[in-house]
């Protein structure tokens, strides 16, 4: 009885490891073929924007590799969390990705946490870092100062009278926070729409200071019609050479790149994002993908592994939680 009801147990054993067999085959098969059909690259902001630029190269040098259309699909809304939304409740099959960046993949999980349906450093997975823009502390025309220590002593001595911009949320408006703050300074936020907004502000004398990024505004630098204090960058950028870091103007440990990466659905296959990661590194290290950055003021930097890149996220958002907590941000 015990032998009849061993080889029973063996039978029903075997016959559902072929079942199981029979039923990843498929799906082991697709993820091998991958990919099959068109991608959609995601953007959580509007056309034209350094997070756009980098997508819109990406995505026919990828199609070209990969052997499929890569499409870019703006979806703008909500800071950004729209997109990371819809990839994170995307299938986790490679077709759908996230071209994210600082703000979206590392601050907003802190700052709407309970206000979004996904998590971005839950719900998503990191494949490579793309781009790592740096950022520059400016001053308008009216103002006197000439460096940074200058700008920032004259604000101690107006508490509450001057005006800076920048994204409500974003990684430079935090920057702008901590800077003040280690300044012992008292500055009014005024949120933007953007870098061009921010520009046309400083211009007119509505903001006297402001965390932009360099490539927006190296040609008003150049001109003179508004100055640049210091790079938000660990080295000088070499467009401004003059121009000295946030450390060497006595800030060390005070401000961030916009950086931008590839991210796609948490359960997504390793196959497939070691496959997205192998290709889309080559692009962006392609010469001529440098070259066309380089024009545009956009440093191209990229993971050695998704891993490594997984790493950078969860430590940019230690961060970042921790500059949230010292000056109270809050999103209502």
């Amino acid at each position: 009885m015990v032998e009849v009801e061993s080889r029973t147990a063996l039978v029903a054993a075997l016959l559902f490891a072929a079942a199981a067999g029979i039923a990843a085959a498929p799906a082991l098969a697709a993820e091998a073929a991958y990919p099959q059909r068109p991608i959609r690259l995601l953007v959580p902001f509007a056309p034209g924007g350094a997070t756009d630029i980098v997508a819109r190269v990406l995505a026919p040098k990828l199609g070209e590799r990969i052997g499929q259309s890569v499409v870019v699909d703006n979806r703008v809304g909500a800071a950004g969390n729209i997109a990371v939304d819809l990839v994170a409740g995307a299938s986790a099959d490679g077709y759908t990705l996230l071209v994210g960046n600082v703000s979206t993949n590392a601050i907003n999980p802190l700052l709407f946490a309970g206000k979004m349906k996904a998590n971005a450093l839950k719900d998503l997975a990191g494949i490579t870092l793309l781009a790592s823009i740096p950022n520059v502390i400016l001053g308008g025309p009216k103002m006197p100062a000439n460096t940074l220590q200058e700008a920032l002593a004259f604000v101690r001595e107006r508490p509450g009278q001057l005006n800076y911009q920048a994204p409500l949320g974003s990684y430079s408006h935090l920057d702008m926070l901590a800077l003040l703050a280690a300044a012992r300074a008292n500055m009014v936020h005024l949120p933007s729409r953007g870098a061009g907004d921010t520009a046309t502000a400083l211009l007119r004398n509505e903001i006297q200071m402001a965390n932009s990024n360099v490539a927006s505004n190296i040609g008003s630098i150049r001109a003179g019609q508004i100055k640049a204090y210091a790079v938000t960058s660990a080295r000088r950028v070499p467009e401004l050479p003059d121009v000295p870091t946030l450390a060497e103007a006595g800030f060390p440990g005070i401000g961030s790149d916009n950086w931008n990466g590839l991210f796609a659905p948490r359960a997504t296959p390793k196959t497939i994002i070691d496959t997205l990661f192998r290709v889309t590194t080559a692009v962006m290290q392609d010469k001529d993908t440098l070259e066309f950055f380089a024009r545009r003021l956009i440093p191209v930097e990229t993971s050695r592994t998704p891993a490594e890149f997984e790493a950078f996220v969860q430590g940019q958002s230690k961060r970042w939680a921790q500059i949230i907590r010292d000056n109270q941000v809050r999103i209502d």
